[in-house]
């Protein structure tokens, strides 16, 4: 797989019913084109809670679609195994028991060939069901394009568990092979360490609409369209850099207490954290970093990834700024015109954020959609209004809206077709596993 693979191009574009058994079969291939580069022994492995062996993301998608509309809208229709329900449902409550979250790596059965057998069974019906679209009803329609989401979402969370899965093993293989690294190299900014200036960009205050406002698909968290009163503020140019981050450890940021909330201190002390995920030093002082390709020199010039939310804030704190909130974000965005195209996402190939060009132009605002995830300073919580769904569906989004931060902008490893200037991704302030950086507001 290289970063020109047909199988790696945008998966899913503007809804029309015509379009979407194609659009079906494209997103169904990019995530077995995901896993491809593995080993079946690499599909079995969870090395920690966060993160899902890639073969149970491989059945688990495939679930969703038996689940929720093989089974309500296709006559007959029979599932391929009875137990299935109960291995590869995720956290639906209503749907029944299933394996802890934790367990999800003793499952070495069903074998990887088995999970592409049960894939295949799901597809053939799915194009049965799919011949007849004109005469599903609106809800199952409905139920389809969540569903491409759903798996789009699974692609994100392919690429980043991959990416710690051989991370951990002794051997720091890489995900990238030498030809998929001259092709991302040829395709990449070229960065030599050379760094653009960070500036600060004015944004005015006001009062703003905040939340989807067009017709195409959003997920429920992005809804109902509310007004949020905006201070004036500024946003800095582009994301912070490593080599940004790598002065606040030199300047032994992870050692003083004044720059931390009291949970991060707690944390990094505890854990031994002294840099981002995936970073260590030699014996000689070099700098190493684990990326798609194994183990390789820092890139001074790439936007820092793989930070807590604590370590965000501390160096925000350290650095004279702060963290944005996610109403300053989406306000931002939609002030510097803000869109996908043109930015990293996970078919661009990387699989890694990239360099900012040297030359970009200081007065306007790059980065805010692609490579880096940016943590916000707002708790993810139900937008005034908000109405969770009833049923299997309501657990999408509403129940985790409690304890977790707001991300905003996609990465590096989120499909381009997946993302919107108003989608909402949470996680709890602790995790580094995804691509998360940050952009300094004042």
């Amino acid at each position: 797989m290289s970063s020109s693979s047909s199988l790696l191009a945008p998966a899913f574009a503007a809804p029309a019913l015509s379009a979407l058994p194609a659009h079906y079969q494209a997103v169904r291939a990019q995530s077995v084109a995901l896993v491809q580069p593995l080993l079946p022994e690499d599909t079995v492995v969870q090395p920690t809670l966060d993160v899902s062996p890639p073969k149970w993301h491989l059945a688990h998608t495939t679930w969703f679609w038996e689940t929720f509309l093989l089974k309500n809208y296709l006559p007959g229709y029979e599932v391929f195994h009875p137990d299935y329900a109960f291995l590869f449902n995720s956290y639906y409550n209503s749907l029944g028991s299933r394996v802890n979250r934790a367990d999800r790596g003793t499952l070495s059965r069903p074998p990887l060939a088995d999970v592409y057998r049960y894939r295949t069974y799901v597809d053939e019906h799915m194009a049965t069901l799919l011949a007849g679209l004109a005469e599903l009803p609106p809800a199952a329609t409905e139920l389809l394009e969540l569903g491409l989401h759903h798996e789009q979402q699974h692609q994100e969370l392919l690429a980043t568990d991959i990416k710690y899965i051989l991370s951990t093993n002794p051997l720091a293989p890489g995900y990238l092979g030498n030809e998929q690294l001259a092709i991302s190299n040829e395709q990449s900014p070229a960065s030599g360490g050379s760094l653009p200036p960070a500036t600060w960009l004015p944004v005015p205050g006001g009062i703003y609409p905040i939340g989807h406002q067009q017709e195409e698909f959003s997920f429920d968290n992005e809804l109902p369209v509310h007004e949020v009163l905006v201070a004036p503020f500024e946003l800095q140019n582009r994301l912070v850099t490593n080599s940004d981050f790598l002065q606040f450890i030199e300047a032994s940021g992870y050692q003083q207490f004044q720059y931390w909330l009291g949970e991060g201190w707690d944390l990094i002390n505890r854990e031994g954290w002294a840099a981002p995920l995936y970073w260590s030093k030699t014996a000689e002082g070099q700098w190493l970093r684990y990326g798609p390709t194994g183990l390789a020199p820092l890139d001074l010039a790439a936007p820092v990834s793989h930070i807590s939310f604590y370590e965000a804030d501390a160096y925000a704190q350290w650095a004279g700024g702060r963290l944005p909130t996610e109403a300053e974000w989406e306000v931002a965005a939609r002030h510097f015109g803000a869109t996908p195209q043109g930015g990293n996402w996970l078919e661009s190939g990387y699989f890694d954020p990239q360099p900012l060009a040297a030359d970009a132009d200081p007065t306007r605002c790059h980065q805010l959609l692609g490579d880096c995830w940016e943590w916000t300073y707002s708790a993810y919580h139900p937008y005034p209004g908000y109405q969770r769904a009833a049923g299997a569906l309501g657990e999408y989004n509403g129940k985790f809206m409690l304890n977790q931060l707001v991300l905003r902008g996609g990465s590096c490893s989120t499909p381009e077709s997946h993302i919107r200037l108003t989608y909402r991704n949470f996680f709890h302030a602790d995790k580094r596993w995804q691509f998360t950086g940050l952009r300094l507001a004042r």
